[in-house]
């Protein structure tokens, strides 16, 4: 089980970002499931629509449809977010990244993210492993 990141589903759509092979890869190597946090959809969208275009964007919520990702509500989680947001407010962490570390800490605790800068942080006081890493 893997939760990914806006940064992790931005780096699998385009083959020219640095980290492109090694999040395809830890996918590749893993068998599942993929948790997309509902927080982390709008943010998602945005940025496959500004930098890859709609058409992408199609292909990204058609994987969430068929299957391919899971969507995770999270409609417990809200507690947990703000105590996350509040905790790292020095980051600041966002609510983005606290709604896939929450979602990551109830679905196995892997989360797979380019962006390692505020994960790490969490991720040393040892309720996240952020891959790939």
């Amino acid at each position: 089980m893997i939760t990914l990141d806006t940064s992790a589903i931005y780096a699998i759509l385009d083959r020219r970002e640095q980290a492109h092979a090694a999040v395809v890869d830890t996918l590749t190597a893993d068998r599942g499931p993929y948790f997309v946090p509902l927080g982390i959809l709008a943010e998602i969208a945005f940025v496959v629509e500004t930098k890859l275009g709609g058409h992408v964007l199609d292909a990204v919520l058609a994987d969430i449809e068929t299957g391919a990702y899971a969507l995770d509500c999270g409609e417990d989680d809200l507690p947990r977010i703000r105590h996350l947001i509040a905790r790292y407010d020095s980051l600041p962490l966002g609510l983005s990244d606290a709604a896939v570390i929450a979602c990551a800490e109830r679905n196995g605790s892997r989360v797979l993210s380019v962006d390692a800068r505020d994960f790490g942080v969490v991720a040393r006081e040892g309720t996240i492993t952020v891959l790939p890493g």
